[in-house]
């Protein structure tokens, strides 16, 4: 393990701000770097996707609490630098990182190699998710039961985002994610790989309960305001809706929740 011979102290350094900048998309996308907060994240990211990482960031009580994350940063190599609470502070958009931060290259993966092992499984398409927060809900959900890709259109939120990540709470490093695409592109691409292609909107005159989901297929999800567009519902082979017996609708992350939830259930079943 490499430390820094130094405790980081000064929240106004260079380094401090370099990090910090790592909470706009611009900058990430031109370093090739993003920020994971806190121990849980750290400790998937390091446990699954260990090459990614490049720095670890953490206060001494953070590193006496948590000796197993810096084990794992020793084996993959990742320097361990300490800071002062104040420091950490400064480095995010958050007031409490909860003790230790990581700077990691993407993680995303391309189409192909996303769609290469589903097998009979199933797939999730984000088509205009905007919401940070609803992103990174639905790749927690698609981790939860079982997808076996996330696939994350151009006009989609950065899933690299502080808050995106900060959402997944790791499951971002779990399952393959590709980002990037056009949504005409990734259903193509669904298709081809044996998928049938569902749309999750409220218009569906196809009942959830009523779906065959033991087959492979994608779930394509749209936006938290407006749904899934027409001719985006016109590219996908059935429109499935879910039953609801009072409230006028679900929320992206609920809706999500649930039919990713039935597909886990047919697959056991």
């Amino acid at each position: 393990m490499t430390t820094d011979p130094d405790l980081l102290s000064n929240a106004r350094s260079d380094r401090v701000r370099s990090v910090r900048s790592l909470g706009r998309r611009a900058v990430r996308e031109r370093q090739g770097r993003f920020v994971v907060e806190g121990p849980q994240a750290v400790r998937e990211l390091l446990s699954y996707a260990g090459p990614a990482a490049r720095d670890l960031y953490l206060t001494a009580s953070a590193a006496e609490r948590h000796t197993d994350v810096v084990e794992l940063a020793e084996q993959a190599g990742v320097r361990v630098r300490s800071c002062t609470d104040e420091v950490l502070a400064a480095m995010t958009d958050t007031p409490h990182p909860q003790g230790m931060i990581a700077v990691a290259e993407p993680v995303d993966v391309p189409l192909a190699d996303a769609l290469a092992s589903v097998g009979g499984g199933f797939v999730v398409v984000l088509t205009n998710v905007r919401d940070p927060g609803n992103a990174g809900t639905v790749l927690r959900a698609a981790d939860a039961f079982g997808a076996a890709a996330v696939l994350v259109s151009d006009a989609s939120v950065d899933i690299y985002n502080p808050k995106v990540v900060r959402s997944t709470v790791g499951s971002l490093f779990h399952l393959p994610v590709s980002v990037g695409a056009p949504v005409p592109e990734l259903l193509t691409a669904c298709r081809a790989a044996g998928l049938r292609v569902l749309a999750a909107d409220g218009s569906g005159q196809t009942s959830l309960p009523d779906v065959d989901l033991s087959v492979p297929h994608a779930w394509v999800m749209g936006n938290e305001a407006w749904g899934l567009e027409p001719e985006i519902r016109d590219l996908c082979d059935d429109v499935v809706s879910i039953p609801i017996v009072r409230a006028e609708s679900l929320n992206l992350a609920m809706a999500a929740t649930v039919c990713l939830h039935a597909s886990s259930s047919a697959a056991v079943s």
